[in-house]
């Protein structure tokens, strides 16, 4: 198959395929955008000096101080996790039509490679239109924010550019991924002349995504003794060491997180099936052991977003304990409300993430319900009413978004507190001089009047956000049950009788 055949093929289809490719382009310039912030900010140059010179020609002290830039950084990346996630859900909009059209093609002579190929190059190619005017969107935008004040100093780092690899890989490394991720979930895929066969899963979930969890927490716990480790022996350790245990630790705790979803979804269908009295919630059971899976592909980016905000709150909650070591013995941050305000920035963009988390959600209630809509439709019609098939509906999406979006909190709560210990000052022994000034400042009397006391060891443990964590399950469960709410109103639709002739 040529490349234009190929290309054509994979950009066709009715009015749904169009908005599936659009979505996705959308996500994918969305991540790029992040991207390509976050390398923007790591492209900082440090002024020549010690580690503690600042970049003055900066406003915000977060890109100021060079300590902070990694962190800023970090963000922006953790935004394009809830980012991905909307783009994979936008990726299986419309998979009736589009499995319709690719058994149509096998049906007039294409191979199951060919096919495979082509449901590959759709992905990779909104992919790629998406990173391209992603990095037009960033381009255009740095220029138009590039507004230093009167004495030259500037808001954002709009002075400074990624290197152009650094610029490629993000481009053209996000539609590869995505095309190579379409491919690893097309693997369980058989396209025929008749439609398209899934094998699926018919053994339970195990509950090996705890492992995953563990290891994350013990990666988190075991940063601080690795710094240790170094210091006890003099040695200034690589900087790649501490961000990279962060980041292989944040990414295994979301995996296990996510996939464990799986578990409970099986787990309360379970217990759904066995103590569920109504006909909805019998449904729902029936549903959710069915398709264990459906809930970890549907609350992924939520429940990612809702791990880094439970972190964020740890983080914050030891912020004000130092804070309150401050207060207590002078010994701590020397400007604690610069961290916190610091703190509100990063609770904003755990806001956006969980919109954009909510977006996902309802691309894939809406798919969920126009996939399945022939077998709605066929239940509507041998009595079953809608109101019913609704309320399953939302005990399926409810029953395990619940103890989902618990799980998510303990961890990231937990993950905060494993990588920095409570606050603790004093434990030492201070020199007090009890004459004046002058006695003290003179070194022949200063020792007559001098005496040795003990400081003692003040600790400060952090408190725990329950109001914080409080907002952010209220928040989750709300953007559950109001995707869900909008996706009823796609139910009259798809559950007339015509659609028994849906093919």
């Amino acid at each position: 198959m040529r490349p234009a055949t190929l290309l054509r093929l994979a950009l066709a289809g009715t009015r749904t395929d169009g908005a599936r490719v659009a979505l996705t382009a959308v996500s994918a310039a969305l991540a790029t955008i992040a991207g390509l912030a976050a390398l923007t900010v790591l492209a900082v140059a440090k002024p020549p000096g010690d580690a503690w010179v600042n970049s003055d020609q900066y406003t915000n002290p977060l890109l100021r101080e060079p300590g902070l830039r990694p962190g800023v950084a970090f963000a922006l990346l953790l935004l394009c996790v809830p980012v991905l996630g909307l783009a994979g859900q936008c990726a299986r909009l419309g998979a009736p039509g589009r499995d319709r059209r690719l058994a149509a093609l096998r049906l007039v002579g294409a191979t199951p490679g060919q096919v495979i190929r082509v449901a590959v190059a759709e992905t990779g190619v909104a992919s790629l239109l998406g990173t391209v005017a992603g990095l037009a969107v960033f381009l255009v935008g740095r220029r138009l924010l590039h507004r230093p004040d009167a004495t030259g100093r500037l808001p954002l780092p709009t002075d400074v550019l990624p290197t152009p690899a650094a610029m490629t890989a993000v481009v053209l490394g996000l539609p590869l991924v995505a095309a190579l991720a379409s491919a690893l979930l097309l693997r369980r895929v058989t396209t025929t002349p008749f439609g398209v066969v899934r094998r699926v899963r018919t053994r339970a979930p195990w509950p090996w995504p705890g492992v995953l969890i563990l290891a994350a927490l013990a990666t988190f716990a075991a940063i601080r003794p690795v710094l240790l480790w170094y210091e006890r022996r003099d040695v200034v350790e690589p900087d790649w060491v501490a961000p990279l245990m962060l980041v292989v630790g944040g990414l295994t705790a979301m995996v296990g997180v996510v996939a464990g979803s799986g578990w409970i979804s099986y787990r309360t269908g379970r217990v759904l099936h066995r103590y569920g009295r109504s006909a909805a919630a019998l449904l729902a059971a029936r549903r959710l052991t069915a398709d264990p899976w459906a809930g970890s592909r549907t609350f992924a980016a939520l429940l990612a977003a809702l791990i880094v905000g439970a972190g964020a709150a740890g983080v914050r909650a030891d912020f004000l304990a130092q804070a309150e070591l401050t207060r207590r013995t002078g010994a701590g941050l020397s400007d604690p409300d610069f961290y916190l305000n610091a703190m509100g920035l990063v609770d904003l963009a755990i806001v956006v993430a969980m919109a954009i988390a909510g977006g996902g959600l309802l691309v894939a209630v809406v798919e969920g319900i126009t996939s399945r809509r022939r077998a709605y439709a066929a239940q509507v019609a041998t009595g079953v009413p809608r109101a019913t098939i609704g309320r399953s509906l939302l005990w399926a999406s409810l029953a395990p978004a619940v103890p989902a979006v618990g799980l998510a909190l303990t961890v990231g709560y937990l993950l905060a507190r494993g990588v920095s210990p409570a606050p603790r000052g004093g434990g030492y022994q201070s020199a007090v001089c009890d004459a004046g000034p002058a006695l003290c400042d003179d070194p022949v009397t200063a020792e007559r009047y001098t005496r040795t006391e003990w400081v003692p060891e003040v600790v400060v443990r952090p408190d725990v956000p329950w109001d914080q964590l409080a907002w952010l399950a209220a928040g989750g469960l709300a953007a559950v049950l109001v995707t869900v709410a909008a996706g009823l109103l796609f139910l009259r639709a798809s559950t007339s009788v015509e659609e028994l002739r849906t093919t």
